[in-house]
């Protein structure tokens, strides 16, 4: 058993997350900044990749007072879990999502991360170790299920949501369309990685519906079952 696995991103007409200096972009507007607050609290945990907390240092909190109110009058804490897959545990002691906003924090790591570092973290979250060299996800997600996790956001990198999908992991991914050109073949793409090389590996999608949405468009897809 694993949780509803939902990716959400925000990328641009030509389908780039960031700059090739992978420096972060405001792709979305408000309309959007608040649909992904939303469903932040509707979810039981936010899990992102080292990438994504070494580059950004997101704190994936639910920012809305009235959101965090509703998750505290059902028995919630105001934030969601938040998960971080970090095979070698490298997560900064004073990264942002260990500390901004109350809640639990989960960091998985691989087998090579160190004693030391292990140690280290579990002074600030929670740590599953899982897989040898790589965090093994289909492990955690299993994990994260006997947890009480049932609902699970992925917010990035591109190297996790790549993996997520080559394992079969993702239920539903919605995309935010931004309108700008951001160009660069060394850019990064919602789901980078080796990429499949056969058309029969593809992951192939349904679409849901497509909204317009501040000046862009929210598509979201079902991901076919094999």
């Amino acid at each position: 058993m694993r949780p509803f696995v939902f990716v959400n991103v925000a990328m641009s007409a030509d389908g780039k997350i960031s700059t090739r200096e992978r420096r972060q972009v405001r792709i979305s507007g408000s309309e959007d900044y608040s649909r992904v607050d939303r469903i932040k609290a509707e979810s039981d945990a936010i899990m992102v990749g080292i990438g994504t907390v070494l580059a950004d240092n997101p704190s994936l909190t639910v920012k809305s007072p009235e959101l965090q109110a509703k998750r505290r009058a059902v028995g919630k804490d105001e934030n969601p879990i938040r998960v971080v897959v970090d095979s070698a545990g490298k997560t900064p002691l004073d990264a942002d999502i260990l500390h901004k906003g109350t809640g639990k924090r989960i960091v998985a790591v691989s087998q090579r991360a160190s004693p030391e570092a292990v140690e280290r973290l579990r002074e600030h979250a929670a740590v599953i170790a899982a897989g040898d060299e790589t965090v093994d996800l289909s492990l955690l997600l299993e994990e994260l299920h006997r947890q009480g996790i049932r609902r699970l956001m992925v917010e990035g990198g591109g190297t996790l949501i790549w993996a997520l999908f080559e394992r079969g992991l993702v239920d539903e991914l919605q995309t935010f369309v931004g309108s700008m050109v951001i160009g660069g073949k060394d850019a990064p793409t919602p789901a980078d990685g080796a990429g499949f090389l056969k058309e029969e590996h593809f992951t192939r999608l349904t679409l849901i519906d497509a909204i317009r949405l501040d000046d862009g468009l929210l598509i979201r897809w079902e991901v076919e079952k094999a």
